[in-house]
């Protein structure tokens, strides 16, 4: 999986890199696009090193990272992909220290600058239920697109999953009498989401009415098919959300993750406890799932002003 930086780095560096890759698509399983991003951002790094007469990256030291970084900095990089550079070079530099490559952890001190955690807007939950009563109304005339669109609408916000595991789902993967999919998240994390009565229903129907309709000899086990048979690619789902949400009047433009936030802001607002929803979503850490208690504690407070005379 080769970058458009490293085209530019001495071979020793290259070499390094791609030992690297292997390292993260065989022995850490991560998924292409988390492989894609980790070389692009250690790709820059290498370069940079190498305009500092850093050719072995044995030599890499805290001065370098922290210039590298500076130089991001400068060109007007955000604070989130700043953040997720330095924690890059930082796995990277431990990988190197851990496997002999370099004398040191050179990144082990590296500092980063914390990324805003600003949210999308969410949906109210009146706003939830109408756009999944629309798209339901539009389904009545019984078309398997018509059908699949509400099931994946419905599942999506039932469970909050992210777009790409609704996209790798499975017939197989969904337990219709105990309402449950199974879902395989990021670093290929297996985990157990249940669905609510409204999912199921859409579910049953789409399997039973629409799926037989597309089926095609080459469509395999995806609980989801695109109009032409194959698996639904995560495209036609993001246009499928905005197309249906701006259909909803005053609602903010959403797109897939906008319904996960939704799912999880509401599930909040119900009572849910964090712990739950951290496992639910697939968090790796219960800070990231700890963000949504800010947005439920903005509408309370907002309610509050509106409401209190004494505000």
């Amino acid at each position: 999986m080769s970058t458009d930086a490293d085209h530019a780095l001495p071979e020793a560096h290259a070499r390094v890199l791609a030992d690297y890759e292997r390292h993260l698509v065989s022995e850490r399983d991560l998924a292409p696009h988390t492989v894609r991003a980790y070389l692009g951002d250690l790709a820059a790094l290498l370069e940079h090193a190498s305009r500092l007469g850093i050719d072995d990256v044995a030599d890499l030291d805290l001065r370098s990272l922290r210039s590298w970084l500076a130089k991001q900095q400068s060109l007007g990089l955000s604070r989130t992909t700043l953040a997720r550079r330095a924690t890059a070079a930082r796995v990277f530099t431990a990988w190197l220290a851990r496997t002999g490559r370099a004398p040191g952890d050179a990144g082990s001190a590296l500092g980063s600058p914390k990324p805003h955690r600003t949210l999308p807007d969410v949906l109210r939950a009146d706003e939830a239920h109408e756009l999944l009563r629309a798209a339901s109304a539009l389904a009545d005339d019984g078309t398997p697109v018509g059908l699949r669109d509400v099931a994946m609408l419905e599942l999506l916000y039932a469970t909050g999953v992210r777009v790409g595991e609704l996209c790798g789902l499975d017939v197989d993967d969904v337990d219709r009498d105990r309402n449950l999919v199974r879902v395989l998240g990021k670093g290929r994390k297996e985990r157990t989401v249940p669905f609510g009565t409204p999912a199921a229903r859409a579910l049953d129907r789409w399997l039973r009415e629409g799926r037989p309709q597309l089926l095609r000899p080459g469509s395999g086990p995806a609980l989801f098919l695109g109009a032409r048979g194959g698996r639904i690619d995560q495209r036609a789902v993001r246009t499928l959300v905005h197309r249906r949400i701006a259909d909803v009047p005053g609602a903010p433009d959403l797109g897939p993750h906008g319904l996960r936030h939704t799912a999880a802001t509401h599930l909040l607002e119900g009572g849910a406890d964090l712990r739950s929803v951290q496992e639910l979503l697939g968090h790796a850490s219960l800070a990231t799932t700890q963000r949504y208690t800010h947005v439920t504690t903005d509408r309370l407070r907002r309610a509050y002003q509106q409401a209190h005379p004494r505000a």
